[in-house]
């Protein structure tokens, strides 16, 4: 119950700074903590006000203002920033519980991007989409509250 409380006071900080006219998910929180960058401008999220949830392809994204979503495309560069923010936060197969290969395989599920270890298991996650993306957000947590130790610990050791 106290790594839950903490994870989620973690999170609640995380976004303080994100004030936005519409209610955001937890989960959606979550997201645009871990994709850190928009995919048109490489901005940080947040760095404009509210990131606004979009879908690109059948992917679910995060874009950090009004202005990237007139008529903009999406930079090659940023987008594979972000595929590597989501893999390092995601780290583990959610199948065989196995560290991610450096080149993961990947499937959108629900509009969420989800890696492997091996196609095979895309069929897996495929049958149990819920308990699965479940357990992605907590492999995002536990990465973000990682990210915050590190950064407490950096800060202590100046």
């Amino acid at each position: 119950m106290k790594y839950v409380t903490f994870t989620l006071a973690l999170v609640a900080m995380a976004f303080a700074s994100i004030a936005s006219a519409q209610e955001v998910s937890r989960h959606d929180q979550i997201h645009i903590a871990v994709q850190e960058i928009c995919p048109v401008s490489g901005q940080k999220l947040g760095a404009h006000g509210a990131p606004l949830k979009v879908k690109i392809g059948e992917e679910h994204l995060f874009v950090c203002c009004q202005g990237c979503l007139q008529g903009k495309s999406v930079n090659p560069q940023h987008w594979a920033t972000i595929h590597a923010n989501l893999a390092r936060a995601q780290r583990i197969c959610p199948i065989m519980k196995k560290t991610l290969p450096e080149n993961p395989k990947w499937t959108v599920v629900e509009g969420q991007i989800v890696y492997v270890c091996c196609p095979p298991c895309t069929e897996k996650i495929a049958a149990e989409p819920q308990k699965f993306l479940q357990e992605i957000d907590n492999l995002y947590l536990a990465s973000l509250q990682a990210r915050q130790t590190a950064r407490r610990s950096e800060t202590t050791s100046r």
